[in-house]
């Protein structure tokens, strides 16, 4: 009899225990609801989940909040480029003005062989941010130190030091960004890139003819040849050519233009297209890679 008694007492007081928990819990989860607005959810799914800061946030979901809680732009996203955009603008009923992916330049385009002056780094520590703190590493003071900062923080895969330059893999680059905070010289810039494969410059040596001449094989000397070409589009900043990317139009017919330098310091860069890897199948390869801007020695402001 005690025992069925005890049974029944533990019985009800696990049964009031429970019952006041449900309360409690009840209570809890009606005053501290936080109402979650369905559209951040819409637009996670179609953000493409890279979560690699691109945009300014740190991932994609702190993105699609601020979307819809603060009214951010909706083509911020680097990696979904206008497709993304467009399908946030239509869950947050917004107009979207056109952009396009950004991708990263690489701003120099000399291998080791291709650069005089050149002597090798053994005092410290393998890193670009260490080398750049000593004089006279290697004769430009604009161009690419090759010790693979870049590449380490890219957690694509999509940078890699091959002869002494840094080569991106546009097969496998989001366009994240942080390649171009890596770059002590900042010769790495994010660019729209309103096709497959755009134009860019890939010297950022803002020095003049000879002085060039002296330090690099490749580097633009400032003949101004690319932009008699095409004015406009192209026009020259302390001895350097810019490509204007606002008014870039890919249906322009640009090869001219790469075909004026003598120094070849404009290559077409990105993923090439079906035509032109057939165009070119029988070609022989060049010996060069393709691949805000500012140096060490000044503030320059960035240039295409």
């Amino acid at each position: 009899m005690l025992t069925t008694v005890t049974i029944i007492l533990a019985a009800a007081v696990l049964l009031v225990l429970a019952v006041a928990l449900s309360s409690i819990l009840g209570w809890a989860s009606s005053a501290f609801h936080v109402p979650v607005d369905l559209r951040i959810e819409k637009i996670n799914d179609v953000l493409p989940a890279a979560n690699c800061g691109g945009c300014g946030y740190v991932g994609c979901n702190e993105y699609a909040e601020a979307i819809v809680n603060e009214g951010v732009d909706v083509n911020l996203c680097p990696v979904g480029g206008s497709t993304t955009s467009e399908d946030v603008g239509q869950i947050m009923g917004v107009e979207v003005v056109d952009s396009w992916p950004q991708r990263p330049v690489i701003h120099c385009v000399a291998n080791r062989e291709q650069r005089y002056k050149q002597s090798e780094y053994r005092a410290g520590e393998l890193t670009c941010h260490a080398a750049n703190m000593v004089a006279g590493i290697q004769g430009c003071p604009y161009g690419c130190l090759g010790y693979g900062d870049c590449a380490r923080v890219c957690d694509y895969d999509a940078l890699h030091i091959i002869d002494g330059l840094a080569i991106i893999d546009y097969e496998k680059c989001t366009g994240c960004g942080k390649c171009v905070e890596a770059c002590p010289r900042h010769i790495i810039s994010n660019v729209p890139f309103k096709a497959q494969r755009i134009l860019a410059v890939t010297c950022s040596n803002k020095d003049f003819g000879n002085v060039v001449r002296e330090m690099c094989e490749v580097g633009c000397i400032g003949c101004k040849a690319c932009v008699r070409v095409h004015k406009g589009l192209i026009t020259m900043k302390e001895n350097l050519p810019h490509v204007n990317f606002d008014a870039y139009d890919p249906k322009l017919d640009l090869q001219e233009v790469q075909n004026k330098c003598p120094r070849e310091a404009l290559v077409w860069i990105g993923k090439p297209t079906e035509a032109d890897l057939r165009a070119t199948e029988d070609e022989e390869l060049p010996r060069r890679a393709e691949a805000d801007f500012k140096t060490t020695v000044d503030d320059a402001e960035w240039r295409g």
